[in-house]
């Protein structure tokens, strides 16, 4: 019985203290901004396709011109239905977005499918039980990844759990699990007492996220064993974590929210050498 103890005491989030230090990540020059502009929306995220980016608000998007900055198009969805929408990727013509029932508890996580073009509602799937609330996803190939989040319970977590059982899940095409990995101890604590809130695939194959409220964006790859993300990279940016994206058009260029202002903003970020 103790050696089992000991076994499952090593497996879980919290005992990662015990890890071997990870090898320290490279601290880049900052990301350079390019274009900002004020959308009421920006309050969790932003994502942008070819001619617009969209502002992501837990129950409202707004649709804007990337040249201009006017808003075009509105969607607005009940609260009691779409309480906390965190973020959305585009795929295809489709806005598939991450949504969960923050803060309530337990945790409960679904993705929520929209029409670019008509910015109608298109359809909802929720998500079997998993150990955090969803805050992005995001199609690479012919899966799905995706970050379940995990807060103390004061800041809205399950008893029990804290930012140490944040993890990054890749899932079939019908959202199943297939393999999971959690953070090492030292970027953990650039995201407490919060979680990550934004990612996305760079084309250099390389993870980007971000945290709840640090001015910071961390490139992250697969281990080539076990369970721990390897932190590559971090590059200053000039705004305070929240959703993510980058721009399919202009190479190395990057969307994020200043949530205090309500502005989207566009920069370019280093190459990760």
């Amino acid at each position: 019985m103790l050696i089992a103890s000991i076994l499952l005491l090593a497996a879980a989030p919290g005992g990662q203290d015990a890890s071997p230090p990870a090898r320290e990540a490279l601290v880049l020059a900052p990301a350079e901004v390019t274009a900002r502009w004020d959308a009421e929306e920006a309050k969790q995220g932003v994502v942008a396709d070819a001619r617009h980016f969209y502002a992501i608000s837990n129950n409202l998007i707004g649709k804007y011109d990337k040249k201009t900055g006017k808003r075009i198009a509105r969607w607005e969805g009940d609260k009691r239905l779409y309480p906390h929408m965190n973020s959305c990727v585009i795929d295809a013509a489709m806005l598939v977005c991450a949504a969960s029932n923050y803060p309530a508890v337990p945790m409960a996580s679904a993705v929520e499918f929209f029409d670019t073009r008509t910015m109608q509602h298109v359809k909802s799937v929720a998500l079997a039980p998993f150990p955090g609330s969803l805050t992005w996803i995001e199609r690479k190939g012919d899966k799905w990844w995706a970050m379940f989040a995990n807060y103390p319970a004061e800041r809205g977590g399950e008893g029990g759990r804290d930012h140490r059982w944040t993890v990054l899940m890749e899932l079939d095409a019908q959202f199943q699990p297939l393999r999971s990995w959690h953070f090492p101890p030292e970027l953990l604590a650039r995201f407490a007492p919060m979680s990550s809130s934004g990612g996305s695939w760079g084309k250099d194959g390389l993870l980007y996220l971000t945290g709840h409220d640090r001015p910071e964006l961390y490139a992250v790859k697969l281990p080539e064993a076990g369970t721990l993300l390897e932190w590559v990279a971090t590059v200053p940016i000039p705004t305070n974590g929240q959703a993510v994206t980058w721009d399919p058009v202009q190479p190395r260029t990057l969307w994020s929210i200043e949530r205090k202002a309500r502005q989207v903003v566009a920069s370019r970020v280093p190459a990760v050498r």
